[in-house]
């Protein structure tokens, strides 16, 4: 266990991130107001992290990695639906839904196919997961 010198809450060592710097090598503060500080920095220096990000945007060498990254994605259809998606519910061109099965307000986007990246069914993490489960299954069956 250990405080957290923000909110003076006793934490589990897994709340805190870790830092080489420190004594027992965990951050002094835990995640929770670690978060809220860097959004209160972001709101307040907003026009520098603009700026920051789209001339980091820019750099060749980070546009090569994320090319890479895509290249090597077992399944790259799947990657790029997946983005649609999240692109599509920032823009505000497409709702998120609670849980098709449960109702859970937390969902994700399940794709029955991928080549209708924006046709998706909304489903929390477990019965989102037991989908792919059943579908692996037929698909071995087969």
């Amino acid at each position: 266990m250990k405080r957290c010198f923000k909110c003076g809450a006793e934490k589990p060592r897994t709340e805190f991130y870790r830092h080489p710097m420190m004594g027992d090598g965990l951050l002094g503060k835990c995640k929770p107001c670690t978060m809220k500080d860097a959004r209160a920095t972001r709101v307040t220096k907003n026009d520098y992290y603009i700026e920051y990000d789209r001339q980091r945007n820019l750099d060749p060498q980070r546009k090569a990695r994320a090319s890479e990254s895509f290249k090597r994605c077992r399944n790259p259809e799947r990657k790029k639906a997946a983005d649609m998606v999240s692109n599509a519910v920032r823009d505000g061109k497409l709702k998120k839904h609670p849980c098709w099965v449960c109702g859970n307000e937390k969902s994700e986007g399940h794709h029955p196919d991928y080549s209708q990246p924006l046709e998706v069914v909304w489903l929390c993490t477990r019965h989102h997961r037991a989908t792919h489960a059943i579908m692996l299954r037929a698909d071995l069956k087969r």
